[in-house]
């Protein structure tokens, strides 16, 4: 790799910081289908429409959504697997369309109902197949290998064929391929599909990390949300292939007009309590649950409520980010006859 020694990043990296950068990227796939007997319909589906977005390097960014909203093809086009169909995009300078071979010894990828090992090979082997193509040193090789295997649990695994692993034992071992050969950026979809709740969080605690001490940076797609909330910061959500918003974890709520909830148990089984900013949504015996908006302050409430009503406990609870993400959607569904633009640090009207 050609590198520029008073700034150490590759020749043609942008200087400003901007790891990833996206520009009116668009793809656009052609279907057909029958319509009659010897017809076929041909149609266009934009499955990427219009993206624009940067990330930094380093950054850990949650790039979320629907099902077909565009994800994965967005992926598939910033690895070079895809072309894009217009727009311009850049990972480190280069051109992954035009530059694939170039780029992959710099990225690593991990495609949760896709696996980069050797089916009917033992773990170990791929992972040896892998030091010889990114043509890693052998000192760096061992060092990766060890803490890899260590981190993600492997060490009782590395004998076993792959076609022998569970959905969740392959996972981790895909995951510690796609970090054998110390990439600086790090795609991630569906990354903790089929982990149970143990091998989740150990994933979760070993992206965290690398991040911190290898300044990876991660795009990370998954439908569970606890991802996101424990590894990002950012988040960029996608509907039908345009950007609804991209900007902090907590203005996402904001965007989606959330709502917290305090749950109120009393002495007694009592009339809904009434509190000025809250509304019951719910009422179970001498336990009730009363929304409010997420910009709000709790403190005054919680006085509030202990004021006046025979308290015995109560808590907040947040948000859940799936429930203003679907509000998201709806909303963005009621208004897509009106034109709706992409904008950045915010949501999408």
């Amino acid at each position: 790799m050609d590198v520029d020694g008073a700034e150490g990043r590759a020749v043609g990296e942008p200087a400003g910081g901007a790891f990833v950068e996206v520009d009116g990227l668009e793809k656009v796939f052609a279907v057909r289908r029958r319509t009659g007997f010897l017809k076929r319909e041909r149609r266009e589906v934009r499955a990427v429409d219009g993206i624009s977005f940067t990330v930094g390097r380093g950054e850990m960014v949650g790039y979320i959504g629907p099902n077909g909203a565009g994800k994965s093809t967005t992926i598939k086009m910033l690895t070079g697997i895809l072309v894009p169909s217009g727009g311009r995009l850049r990972v480190a300078g280069i051109d992954p369309a035009r530059e694939r071979t170039r780029l992959a010894r710099r990225i690593g990828v991990v495609f949760g109902q896709r696996t980069t090992l050797w089916w009917d090979l033992p773990l170990i082997d791929s992972y040896r197949l892998m030091h010889r193509m990114y043509r890693i040193p052998d000192a760096r090789y061992r060092e990766n290998l060890d803490r890899l295997v260590e981190l993600l649990g492997l060490g009782d695994l590395l004998d076993v064929p792959v076609r022998q692993l569970s959905l969740g034992q392959r996972m981790r071992g895909d995951i510690a391929a796609a970090l054998l050969h110390d990439p600086e950026v790090l795609y991630l979809d569906e990354p903790t599909i089929g982990l149970d709740v143990v091998s989740k969080a150990r994933v979760r605690e070993f992206l965290r990390e690398v991040n911190a001490e290898r300044g990876t940076t991660v795009l990370l797609t998954t439908h569970d949300l606890q991802d996101i909330e424990q590894l990002c910061h950012r988040v960029m959500v996608i509907d039908h292939g345009r950007l609804m918003y991209d900007g902090a974890l907590a203005g996402l709520h904001e965007a989606g007009e959330s709502e917290r909830t305090l749950v109120v148990d009393l002495e007694r089984e009592l009339p809904p309590v009434r509190v000025p900013g809250t509304r019951v949504v719910r009422v179970e015996g001498p336990r009730q649950w009363l929304a409010f908006p997420s910009s709000a302050s709790a403190a005054p409430l919680v006085a509030r409520v202990a004021s006046e009503y025979p308290l015995v406990d109560l808590s907040v609870r947040e948000p859940d980010i799936e429930t203003v993400i679907a509000k998201m959607y709806a909303e963005r569904s009621d208004d897509r006859g009106g034109g709706a633009g992409v904008n950045t640090g915010g949501a999408v009207r």
